[in-house]
This record gives structure tokens, sequence and C-alpha cells, in this order.
């Protein structure tokens, strides 16, 4: 299979070779290390890349991904970050109109074709050891807002989504022994740019952490956590499903509370098992004035009994529902004293890291600010579990804005077909594909109390809000 331009302008075309979309959830070999913040089956590829800029498709270097071709002589830059904050190109800030507008006299399912800059990337890296026995996959946890990827000359797939990790399985193309060639082509402007018209600064790059992965033989693949209150709102009504690869086995979940002084539940099940609900007592409710944590750990065996691996996640016990039109927490209603958030620095545009992440969400905590609204666009995953720790509750959003579209149709009278998404079937797909990965990422987190679809989009009659979709394919 070979990489292909045109899918680039293809809003049916989002994806190739990507790999579903799962919990965000951490795995550990060795029992030692999940208290640490990286699992051990993780190998970073932050750092220096070589890197070289073109002004369009059109400029870039041809047969830079095969595994001969020289790049000593290009430019170094940093990942994670924006590659118009390390010199090329300019930030550039629009809010209703779409960046090209005035450039370029494009329509949906066209692209820019004189200025949509492509960063070329390139890093070299041998396998570390405790990989070589395994499959190796990679994760980008955020590219914006498109990219092709190639491993040894050979191509892996291609991703959009700016806001959501892209993961790829790299085993069919790896050298296990040698010295292995990543290269990437990172495009600024793509069919799902349509959907990207948030009022930010636009950038473009790899601007999220990047590293590999293995897993064990049998290794849970997707966790989903369901820890709920009964209708008394006293007792904690827990259920678990996990998502497995490789052969069958086994799982011992026990939880405890937040000081592992007690331990307040502990079962054995075989992972071929459906989803499993368990009642218990008396447990402490999760909300932003008490934002009471348990530990939930997951000793995953093989058939023949051995551990295969280790799972730690913060679970918290609440309950979100309407009441007669009122939104509550555990019963009780809620008071928003909410702001928006833009995951930004004016130092680093999103390329932000946990201090200013904690420094953002601390500041917050300390003048009376409980709710966060996510706009508009999923944020990394330290957010999330830094909201479930502090008692901050979030409204989790899609990366879906079209607000140059229609903007017009409202105020000037354009026809109402050149709506995106509208009644255009070419992007249904896209638009459900985003809010699946968002949701399959952040669904265990307590802190997440609402799922926003997109915001300032506009749908039309003959194609519902993705919503009602959404809920019908994956909720």
């Amino acid at each position: 299979m070979e990489f292909n331009f045109d899918i680039v302008k293809n809003p049916r075309i989002f994806q190739e070779n990507r790999l579903p979309a799962h919990s965000d959830h951490e795995w550990y070999l060795n029992r030692e290390n999940e208290n640490s913040v990286r699992s051990d089956c993780k190998y970073s590829l932050n750092g220096s890349f070589r890197f070289h800029y073109a002004e369009n498709f059109q400029s870039v270097i041809r047969g830079f991904e095969k595994k001969d071709f020289d790049v000593d002589g290009w430019d170094i830059i940093t990942v994670p970050g924006h590659i118009q904050m390390q010199g090329y190109g300019v930030p550039q800030y629009v809010n209703i109109e779409y960046p090209w507008d005035g450039s370029e006299e494009i329509e949906p399912g066209e692209i820019p074709t004189k200025h949509n800059p492509v960063g070329q990337y390139v890093k070299k890296f041998t396998l570390p050891d405790f990989m070589k026995n395994g499959p190796v996959y990679i994760s980008f946890q955020g590219v914006e807002s498109g990219f092709a990827l190639w491993m040894n000359g050979a191509y892996v797939g291609y991703s959009e989504d700016s806001f959501t990790p892209a993961e790829f399985d790299l085993t069919p193309y790896i050298d296990k022994d040698g010295e292995n060639r990543l290269a990437i082509d990172v495009f600024r402007y793509t069919a799902g740019s349509w959907c990207e018209d948030q009022d930010f600064f636009r950038f473009s790059g790899i601007f999220r952490e990047v590293y590999l992965y293995t897993v064990p033989a049998v290794h849970v693949w997707d966790l989903k956590v369901n820890a709920n209150l009964d209708d008394n709102y006293k007792d904690g009504v827990f259920s678990l499903k996990m998502d497995t690869h490789g052969a069958n086995g086994s799982a011992k979940l026990t939880l405890y509370d937040k000081n592992r002084k007690h331990l307040i539940f502990e079962k054995t099940l075989e992972l071929s098992d459906s989803e499993n609900t368990y009642r218990i007592g008396g447990v402490d409710q999760w909300s932003a004035e008490f934002p009471n944590l348990y530990d939930l750990e997951i000793t995953v065996f093989d058939k023949l009994g051995n551990i295969s691996e280790y799972i730690k996640e913060k679970v918290g016990f609440r309950r979100f529902e309407m009441k007669n039109g009122v939104m509550c927490i555990n019963g009780k209603r809620i008071v928003f004293n909410g702001v928006d958030r833009h995951e930004f620095s004016a130092q680093k545009g999103r390329a932000i890291g946990n201090d200013e992440i904690r420094f953002d969400l601390m500041t917050m905590k300390q003048n009376n600010i409980n709710a966060i609204r996510a706009s508009h666009y999923p944020n990394q995953t330290y957010f999330y579990r830094l909201a479930d720790e502090l008692g901050l509750y979030i409204i989790d959003e899609t990366n879906l804005e079209t607000h140059g579209v229609w903007d017009h149709i409202v105020k000037d009278g354009l026809d109402k077909s050149f709506a995106v998404p509208g009644d255009r079937p070419e992007y249904l797909d896209m638009v459900l594909d985003r809010a699946n990965s968002m949701y399959q990422r952040d669904k265990n987190h307590a802190s997440v109390l609402i799922w926003s679809c997109g915001n300032e989009s506009l749908y039309m009659v003959d194609n519902p809000s993705p919503s009602k979709k959404f809920l019908t394919r994956y909720y």
C-alpha cells in the first residue's frame, strides 16, 4: 500500500490503518513500577527530529521516507512543539473566518494548494531491549492537522483529528536489532480542517508527545469503568468491561480507599466474561467539593496463571443526572462556577507541559471555579487525571467547529447546502469518529460529566446532530 495525497482533501478518508480508539489507562509489566507516571511498556520518542519545511505539497522533498535518504543536513526541530513556534512560518489568529479566506477561494472537498505548509520529520532510533520480544506500536497524542507515516521506507498509515491520539502497528516494519527510521509528513490543512475552525491561534506540527509501546501476550486493550451510586446515593454500583488482546486468561480486581488503608472490594473473573456489575456498600462520593478517589488495581493472568500485566486506575463514585429539569450530582443540585479554557501557553502555544496544566487548574480551584469546558477540543490526558484528583467538573468537547461556514449562511444568506457538516454525508463518519475518539479515551474519568459533540457547527434536517447518531453507534 502506498500513500496517495488525494486522501488529504477527501473528507470520507480521515484515517488509514489507524488502530481503534481506547481508554487512556496505564499498564505495567512490573508491580514496582505501577506508581510511576509512565508505563514501563512505553518508550518516548520526544526530542530532536530532522526537519524540512515545504510551503506546500508540491514543494516537499520526494523520497525522504526511504531508509537510505540522507537527512543529516536538514534542520533540527523539537517534538513536542509547533512548527510556527520554532521559526517556520508564523502563528495565525483567526476567529470566524477560515485561515485561508482571502488568499485562496476553495469549497468543502478542496484544500489550499498555494499555502498549505508540510513539515517533513525524520527520527532514527534503535529499539530498547524490553520491546524486542513483543509487538511494537506507536502513539501520536496530537498532530495538527493530519499526517502520513512511514517506517523504514514502508507506508504505515494516515490520520486526521488534531486533538486525539493516533496509533499504528509498527511490528511488520520494525527492525528489532538495527537502526530504524521514522518519517512523517505533517499537513497544515486537510479535509478535516473544515471541521477545525475554532476561535484560536492556528498552528501545525507534532505538538503532543510521541512514544512507542508494547503489550504482553495477554493485555487489556480497552477498559470501561462505571462507578455509579444507587438510588439512595449510599452504595456504589460498580461495573467493569475489558476488551482484551491475546489468549484467554483471568483478572483479579481489588479496590482500595485513597490511602490504601482498607480493601473494600476483591474479585477474580475470567477475561472472557462480559460486563460485570457489583454493589459496594457505603462508598465515599466523588464531587468537586469532595473528590474522593479509590485505587482500582487489576492483575491480569494468562491461562496458565502467570502474571501478564498490572493496571492501576483512579475511580470516583458519583451519579450525574437530570431531576425535574435540574442537573444534579449525587442527588444535589449543581451550581456551576465555570470557565471555558483553551490549552494554551504564551511561550509554547498548545504544546504545554504538566506543570502549566497544574498551575492553571490550581489557580482555578483557589478562585472557587469548579467547572471547565474543554473548549473546543479534547485536552491532554493529564488534564483529566488532575481534574479527577482536584475535583473539577469537565465538559469534554469534540474537535468540531465550522463557524466560517454557518456564519455566512446565517448572516449573508449563503445557500444552506453549503453547510458543513450540514446535509453532506461525506462528513458524517469523520464527525462521529472524532466524538468516538474523545469518548473512548476519556470515558473513565469521574470529572467528565458532559460530552459535547462540537461547537458552532450547522446541521440540517436531513442530517440530525451527531449526538443522536453517536449515542446509537457507540455509547
